[in-house]
C-alpha cells in the first residue's frame, strides 16, 4: 500500500554554517533504511567535514552550485546537472554560492555510517 509522505523533517546539519536538511524519506523522517531522499539549501560559503560514507549518494542541483572535493580533485555540479559518489570514497561538499539541491543515499543516510573527519 503506498505511504504518503505529508511533510518532511528537518535535520541538523554538519558544517561551519546552517544548512537546511528537510528529509522526506529515512531513517527519522519515514522509518525508511533502504534509501533516504532529503532537499538541501546551503548558503554561501558553506563547508562540511569531510567523510567517507558507508552509503552511495546521488545528487541533483536545483539551484546554484555544489562542489564536490575527492582524493583527485574538485568537481562543479551546477544547477540542472547532478553527481553521484561512492560508498567508501572520501569526499567534502561545499557550496561557495549557495545551492539548493535533492541528495538520495543507498543505504539511508545515518550519522553512524557517514564517517565524518575529526
Amino acid at each position: 500500500m503506498p505511504k504518503l509522505i505529508a511533510a518532511p523533517t528537518r535535520i541538523e546539519a554538519a558544517g561551519n554554517k546552517p544548512k537546511l536538511i528537510d528529509e522526506f524519506i529515512g531513517h527519522v523522517n519515514s522509518s525508511t533504511g533502504a534509501c533516504s531522499i532529503a532537499r538541501m539549501r546551503s548558503p554561501a560559503g558553506w563547508v562540511e567535514p569531510g567523510q567517507t560514507p558507508e552509503f552511495d549518494e546521488y545528487t541533483l542541483v536545483l539551484e546554484g552550485a555544489l562542489q564536490v572535493e575527492h582524493r583527485e580533485g574538485i568537481i562543479t555540479v551546477h544547477a540542472g546537472q547532478a553527481v553521484i559518489t561512492e560508498a567508501g570514497a572520501w569526499i567534502r561538499y561545499s557550496t561557495p554560492e549557495g545551492a539548493t539541491y535533492i541528495a538520495v543515499c543507498l543505504p539511508a543516510f545515518s550519522p553512524s555510517t557517514v564517517h565524518r573527519d575529526q
